[in-house]
């Protein structure tokens, strides 16, 4: 029942557009205050302190740092010419740009925000100018961001191998490796379902009367002199994946590295990055690191009482008791993800959930890497479906387009995003193929 009423009160904060984390913390301080009273506040500091207290968890600042550093340092805009370069003269080049400029930043930055941040700023004017509607364009870069949470370095599963730790050991280097093909599998999908779009929208230019766009074949001299320019930024995600693999360094000092690797890129190289530069950097990785670490902090009561309360037991049972068919457990979790993606940010999603799911699933026999990469590219797809999807919101203050506008553009993207999700569900070795191989 305190459970329950936990939940409850949450869902309606929600509702009441509070901030996730202020609903998640106010949620779980009144079920202990109605279940122990005022005494149980003592725990609250020793809770939120032992959650994000985690060696492994400092790779989160870094890679937000890292991140910020290569936004500074003129990476995204040398990925994005080289791909406009190397693709952009094709038939349905642009759609291929932005994909491609997507899936490289993602394996760079680690978040799906920061895609959407990284690449819109340049990707959705170009789509406009080559004919998608403006909803549209932000839709598909809210949608291609979607990609940074499952393409190593993947935040969201530094933070499932945390939080799954306490139910099966799992590596958080082979959950990395098993996020590439379910990334390629969705970069594919999303291609796809973007070059559908851009047919439509050539095919409204022809009815109008307007001129298509060309783009001419660019040298073959000076796609190699942009594939150089950008050579140092597509050797972050090499230098990090070949790192912890070899053994080298954890993906906490990963982390580290990727900091460094970017202020040397930066400052010595691409010289785009100044002295000036270093209080802003500073600043936006320090606030975005306090959201990610108040969200865990706060998640982490919700999770206390999730198990204090013994509900990932009684839940296991009673869903136990009604199938044990792993088909239609899947089916029921993807659901429950999608729903809980529109609403939750995957943080807080993950520590709410896997406690309450993974058991279930590991008690049929799925595989817990299948249910890492599940459970990512679901919420993944939470990142830009209303109403909370953040990406969402980050290309509508690119764009100056709506949300509300944005959502009408997202259909194809949907569809397409949904369809890998199947795939990685239930054929395993979209996960576990590429980890089993390199023996991680």
């Amino acid at each position: 029942m305190l459970t329950v009423i936990m939940f409850v009160l949450f869902f309606l904060l929600i509702f009441m557009n509070l901030p996730v984390a202020f609903a998640l913390g106010i949620a779980a301080v009144i079920v202990l205050l109605i279940d122990s009273g005022i005494a149980s506040l003592a725990l609250l500091p020793s809770i939120m302190y032992s959650s994000i207290s985690s060696f492994t968890l400092l790779a989160i600042p870094f890679f937000v740092l890292a991140g910020v550093i290569m936004g500074y340092s003129g990476i995204s805009s040398r990925l994005i010419d080289f791909a406009y370069l190397a693709f952009g003269h094709r038939k349905n080049g642009i759609v291929i740009v932005t994909i491609v400029a997507a899936f490289f930043f993602s394996a760079i930055s680690g978040s799906g925000p920061a895609t959407v941040a990284a690449m819109g700023t340049i990707l959705i004017p170009a789509l406009v100018k080559n004919g998608f509607k403006a909803n549209s364009a932000s839709a598909l870069v809210a949608s291609a961001g979607s990609l940074g949470i499952i393409l190593p370095p993947s935040i969201a599963f530094i933070i499932f191998g945390v939080i799954a730790s306490d139910i099966i050991s799992i590596s958080i280097g082979r959950l990395f490796i098993a996020g590439i093909i379910p990334g390629v599998l969705l970069a594919i999908s999303l291609l796809i379902a973007s070059m559908i779009v851009n047919k439509r929208n050539q095919k409204r230019h022809l009815d109008s009367g307007e001129a298509a766009v060309t783009i001419e074949k660019a040298p073959a001299i000076e796609v190699m002199k942009a594939f150089l320019k950008a050579l140092l930024g597509l050797m972050i995600p090499i230098i990090i994946l070949g790192g912890i693999y070899s053994g080298m360094f954890t993906p906490t000092e990963a982390a580290v590295v990727a900091v460094f690797y970017s202020l040397v890129v930066g400052f010595f190289f691409y010289r785009e990055l100044k002295w000036k530069h270093i209080p802003k950097i500073v600043v936006d990785a320090s606030v975005q690191s306090a959201v990610i670490m108040l969200i865990i902090g706060v998640a982490s009561l919700f999770s206390y009482i999730i198990t204090t309360q013994r509900v990932a037991a009684t839940l296991t049972t009673s869903i136990l008791e009604i199938t044990t068919n792993p088909l239609l457990l899947l089916l029921l979790v993807a659901v429950i993800l999608l729903l809980v993606g529109a609403f939750i940010d995957t943080i807080s999603a993950f520590y709410i959930f896997i406690p309450l799911l993974m058991p279930v699933l590991l008690e049929v026999g799925v595989d817990p890497t299948t249910i890492g990469v599940m459970m990512t590219v679901g919420l993944a797809i939470g990142l830009f479906t209303p109403p909370v999807g953040l990406n969402l919101f980050v290309a509508s203050s690119i764009s100056g387009v709506s949300s509300e506008s944005i959502v009408k553009g997202i259909g194809p993207y949907l569809v397409a995003s949904i369809i890998v999700l199947v795939l990685v569900m239930y054929f395993p070795i979209f996960s576990n193929a590429l980890p089993d191989l390199l023996g991680v």
